[in-house]
């Protein structure tokens, strides 16, 4: 077991490389005049940032919280189509969404997506018949050109063989069906760093106390440190407020009398350990609209969604009782009891979806991306989907670029003139890095474990030799953080050093897969604060 005399004894410099200071990018932001400062450093936020900076823009990004802090990292872990989107005639929306989702797979972050097979199983007595869902998921894979095969039918024998907790009684048939899934904090994270690196200027855990404004015009932002406490101002030309949940709070700083733009859903998951291996994903009808998922994710298994209208505060988002017991009882339909037995969970989480205001079910809302201009200029935008983070950040650079006033000025890249494809940090075939990994060892010392070479590959692609190297020069840095998970002390250190980590979630929550698998215990988090303190 972890123990705190383990904690590797590092050096209090940070390795060459290493991110300003927080004092050091506190004064650059209170410094300069950004053309443009993001407030919210969820996905949405982060795209547009990234595309920003793409663009030639001065950009500066803050957040209250962690990047991908909130929502961000509470998604259902998939670059989807949408396949019950076709159930409302979304057919437009469906192909968007498939060619968004290969671009990111296979050419953006292959590093970072992986393909995933889905059964959806059809029972007697089910919301839907066997012939049209097999109807459905071919329409739903020509719509993506046969990219990830033909959707098809699949026996029921051949189905259990490949999820053998997959309840058969009364099944019918078993539709197929592909479609892509990623670790959402660490994907977040990597467009961040491109961000950064076109150019950008970032900082979590600084909150937005008060609007600047110029002759009523909203002109910057005052911020505090929360880390520290200090006090700072941001100047902007144009802001741009990408809270998520919080975007009307942000837009009663702007104006008091602003009315609701939002709503919000609630989206809620459960982790467990899997009782036997899972070869593809089980998308389960629920009714005619709703599906609810169990994924195969991190060596553990994810279950998972809830839909229901959430009017608390954004920042008290928990998994209740409630919750729990639906998302078991839904995933029972098609799961053996013994899987969901509630000494297996190792997790829960939830997320809250921004909705455009109105009445209706959450459930059948539409996923769209919302564009508001404020009584001072302050532009807010919410809402959309994880798979479609790519076009949300140009489609709203072209917002922000056609503006009366052409308030971003005139030199600089127009988002139409970028590449189509940007790659993000670490791009590289998954599988050749872990094979360097395994084989590059330091010569005397031993070599790195297979799990944590996979690992480091698929949520760091070619950035792992950077954090292998670590390991290599400091073998302390090589031991692993819990026995029972992949990830070593190397990750820690490079959290603290390049990726903005400052406090034991962010790197037990985000950064590394710790939380998830139930393995943040104590000693733990006690050991991770005492490298984020070097």
């Amino acid at each position: 077991m972890t123990t705190l005399q383990s904690v590797p004894a590092l050096g209090t410099h940070p390795a060459a490389g290493s991110l300003p200071s927080r004092a050091e990018t506190r004064e650059q932001l209170s410094k300069a005049t950004y053309d443009l400062l993001v407030i919210g450093g969820g996905i949405l936020g982060i795209s547009t940032a990234w595309h920003a900076a793409q663009s030639g823009l001065r950009v500066a990004l803050v957040d209250a919280g962690d990047f991908a802090g909130a929502t961000s990292s509470a998604s259902s872990k998939l670059l989807h189509g949408g396949l019950r989107y076709l159930q409302t005639g979304a057919v437009k929306l469906v192909a968007e969404n498939h060619f968004e989702r290969r671009a990111v797979s296979r050419q953006v972050a292959p590093h970072l997506a992986n393909p995933l097979t889905f059964y959806l199983p059809v029972y007697k007595g089910g919301p839907h018949g066997a012939a049209k869902l097999g109807a459905g998921v071919f329409a739903y894979s020509a719509l993506s050109a046969f990219g990830d095969g033909v959707g098809h039918l699949l026996s029921p024998a051949k189905a259990a063989q490949d999820v053998p907790e997959l309840r058969t009684d009364n099944l019918k048939a078993v539709a197929v069906y592909g479609d892509d899934q990623m670790n959402d904090a660490r994907m977040a994270l990597m467009t961040v760093r491109a961000a950064v690196d076109a150019g950008a200027t970032v900082l979590n855990h600084a909150e937005v106390t008060g609007l600047r404004f110029t002759r009523g015009r909203v002109t910057g932002a005052e911020l505090k440190d929360r880390t520290t406490g200090d006090e700072f101002g941001v100047d902007a030309r144009l802001v741009l407020n990408a809270t998520g949940p919080w975007v009307d709070h942000l837009r009663k700083m702007e104006d008091p009398n602003a009315a609701p733009s939002i709503r919000l859903s609630k989206g809620a998951h459960l982790v467990l350990k899997r009782t036997s291996p899972w070869k593809a994903a089980l998308a389960t009808p629920i009714d005619k609209y709703r599906i609810t998922f169990a994924l195969p994710w991190e060596d553990m298994l994810l279950l998972g969604t809830t839909d229901e209208e959430y009017e608390g505060d954004p920042g008290q988002v928990e998994v209740t009782e409630k919750d729990t017991a639906q998302i078991l009882d839904e995933a029972a339909f098609s799961i053996r009891d013994q899987q969901l037995s509630r000494d297996l969970i190792t997790y829960s989480f939830a997320g809250l979806r921004v909705l455009p205001g109105g009445p209706g079910d959450t459930s059948k809302a539409k996923r769209e991306t919302v564009v508001t201009e404020g009584r001072g200029g302050m532009l807010s935008v919410a809402g959309g989907k994880w798979t479609t983070f790519r076009h949300i950040g140009r489609t709203v650079m072209k917002k922000l670029e056609q503006l009366p006033g052409h308030p971003l000025g005139e030199d600089y890249e127009p988002v139409s003139a970028l590449p189509k494809r940007l790659p993000l940090p670490g791009i590289a075939n998954p599988n050749a890095v872990a094979h360097r990994l395994l084989v590059d060892g330091p010569a005397p010392g031993p070599r790195m474990a297979a799990d944590t070479a996979k690992h480091l590959a698929t949520h760091y692609g070619s950035l792992s030799f950077d954090i292998a190297r670590m390991a290599n020069e400091n073998p302390e840095l090589a031991r692993r953080i819990h026995p029972d998970a992949p990830e070593i002390w190397a990750q820690v250190a490079y959290a603290r050093d390049h990726e903005w980590a400052e406090t034991a979630d962010d790197v037990l929550r985000r950064r590394t897969t710790l939380t998830i698998r139930g393995l943040a215990t104590d000693e733990v988090r006690a050991g991770v604060e005492a490298m984020l303190r070097k």
